[in-house]
């Protein structure tokens, strides 16, 4: 390699190095970008009612700020009320639970339930990954910033970004050379529309599911039905984990009181996953990013493993912007240009690349 070869190598590794040190910073950008993409769709539908984009800035800022708000005024009051009693009760519950399936093994197989672990035995496993995946995720937190002034900054960035996107936009785009920042330009709009509908995706399964569990819990009798309902529509943010989470809690409550309801609760949730997921969502985001379940569950691990909590939060956004870089950075203009022809040599076919063809085909020439 030649000495620029070397010396463009050597500033490469030290970039990404750099880059893994702030990783958290960046990840806090990725989350402005997300917020400041969403507003930045809404400020755009003002300016098409005459509106000045300064105002329309203020405007779509001023509906986030009253819709939060309105959400903390309206529904956390009621949901922090039973949120005690609702930790209390869990607990209880799933006590109930283990002493329930160890009666069933027990049942099945007197000698399997000597080789299942107890319950503190499989905390103290679980213990050292959940401090390992909090920890680098709320490092940044709460070693530098702090919550109240990390979400200061995070709403800070997010307004900076929307006042003037198309500044940032360019300015990124440059990082790249000059042959190829149409293509740059033509991800970042396809990453846009993909963060669009993973938005709009997202918020209305939330909302669907927290409806659907509230009225199926309350019909069941189930105690504290509103606290699990929004806790069931929150955990939704998170794919895979969150709604197996979110059953535990009903299930508990439930196992309490009867066990036929706790069987019935997770009958519901499953039959509310799947309506969620197969009827309604489709219907209304009929062209939202889709990604496999199996990718998504891998990408929830990936980014938890390299964030934290952070990662594991918005692994999906993620995986969304990633699929959208793999797929016309990787796939397109790198793996599907990648041809070959078959030649053969000595009775037999070998696969070579056209411009090895090329070169001996010019060398004939010459000779």
């Amino acid at each position: 390699m030649k000495f620029s070869q070397w010396l463009g190598f050597i500033v490469l590794v030290i970039s990404l190095y750099i880059l893994w040190q702030i990783r958290q910073l960046l990840l806090l950008l990725f989350t402005a970008v997300i917020i400041a993409n969403s507003l930045n769709h809404a400020v755009q539908r003002f300016q098409k009612w005459g509106i000045s984009r300064s105002y329309a800035v203020l405007l779509a800022m001023s509906l986030l700020i009253a819709t939060l708000t309105a959400f903390i005024w309206i529904i956390i009051p009621p949901f922090a009320e039973q949120l005690p009693e609702l930790l209390k009760l869990v607990p209880q519950g799933i006590d109930q639970l283990i002493i329930t399936l160890k009666e069933f093994i027990s049942r099945l197989d007197p000698e399997l339930i000597q080789s299942l672990p107890t319950t503190d035995q499989f905390l103290q496993q679980l213990q050292p990954l959940v401090q390992q995946i909090a920890g680098q995720g709320l490092n940044v937190f709460y070693m530098t910033l702090g919550i109240p002034l990390t979400i200061l900054l995070l709403l800070a960035l997010s307004l900076m970004l929307l006042a003037n996107p198309q500044a940032y936009r360019q300015g990124f785009m440059r990082l790249f050379p000059s042959f190829y920042r149409n293509k740059i330009d033509l991800v970042l709009t396809e990453c846009d529309e993909a963060l669009q509908g993973w938005l709009l995706g997202i918020l209305f399964n939330m909302t669907i599911i927290a409806i659907l569990s509230f009225i199926g819990l309350s019909i069941f009798g189930i105690r504290l039905s509103l606290a699990q309902a929004m806790l069931a529509g929150l955990l939704t943010f998170i794919p895979n984990i969150g709604p197996a989470l979110s059953v535990i809690p009903p299930m508990a409550i439930a196992l309490l009181e009867a066990p036929w309801k706790s069987l019935a609760v997770l009958i519901l949730y499953i039959g509310i996953q799947q309506i969620e997921g197969n009827i309604l969502t489709p219907l209304v985001m009929a062209h939202r990013v889709s990604l496999l379940p199996a990718m998504t569950l891998l990408s929830q691990v990936f980014f938890a493993t390299i964030f934290g909590f952070l990662g594991l939060f918005l692994a999906l956004p993620l995986a969304v912007v990633s699929q959208v870089w793999l797929k016309e950075v990787l796939i397109k203009d790198i793996l599907d240009q990648w041809e070959t022809e078959p030649k053969i040599l000595n009775n037999e076919t070998e696969y070579l690349p056209l411009n090895s063809i090329e070169d001996e085909t010019e060398t004939k020439e010459l000779e």
